[in-house]
C-alpha cells in the first residue's frame, strides 16, 4: 500500500503550509505515522510522529512549537501543519507508516511504508 504525500510548495519565511499523507485503499491497521525530511545534500531526518490512536505525538526539537502533526482516521490521512517556516526547513518531506509500534524517537528503519516525498522550499 503506497502513501501519497502532497501540499508542498514555495513559501516565504514566516509563512505556513499543511502537508497531507493519504493512504488510499488501506486494508491493514496503522500503529503510527511519521514525517521525515531530507534537506539538500543531507541525510533524511525525523520531524514528527503520531500514534494512530492520536494520544501520543513527538517532534524534533527544531520544529517544536511550529509544526503540528495530526491524523484523520476516517480519511486514512495524516497531516503536518507547518507555521513560522524558516529557510532551514527547506527539504523534501516524506511521510511514513509503522504497522507495529510507536516510538517517540523514531528512525528511518522504524517505518515500513513510505510516500514519494513533497518538496517544501522556504525563501528568505
Amino acid at each position: 500500500v503506497q502513501l501519497q504525500a502532497s501540499g508542498g510548495g514555495l513559501v516565504q519565511a514566516g509563512g505556513s503550509l499543511r502537508l497531507s499523507c493519504a493512504a488510499p485503499g488501506r486494508t491493514y491497521s496503522t500503529y503510527a505515522m511519521g514525517w521525515f525530511r531530507q534537506p539538500p545534500g543531507k541525510e533524511r531526518e525525523f520531524v514528527a510522529t503520531i500514534k494512530w490512536s492520536g494520544d501520543r505525538t513527538s517532534y524534533a526539537d527544531s520544529v517544536k512549537g511550529r509544526f503540528t502533526i495530526s491524523r484523520d482516521i476516517a480519511k486514512n490521512t495524516a497531516y503536518l501543519g507547518m507555521n513560522s517556516l524558516k529557510p532551514e526547513d527547506t527539504a523534501v518531506y516524506y511521510c511514513a507508516a509503522n504497522r507495529l509500534y510507536y516510538s517517540g524517537s523514531p528512525v528511518v528503519t522504524d517505518f515500513d511504508t513510505w510516500g514519494q516525498g513533497t518538496l517544501v522550499t522556504v525563501s528568505s
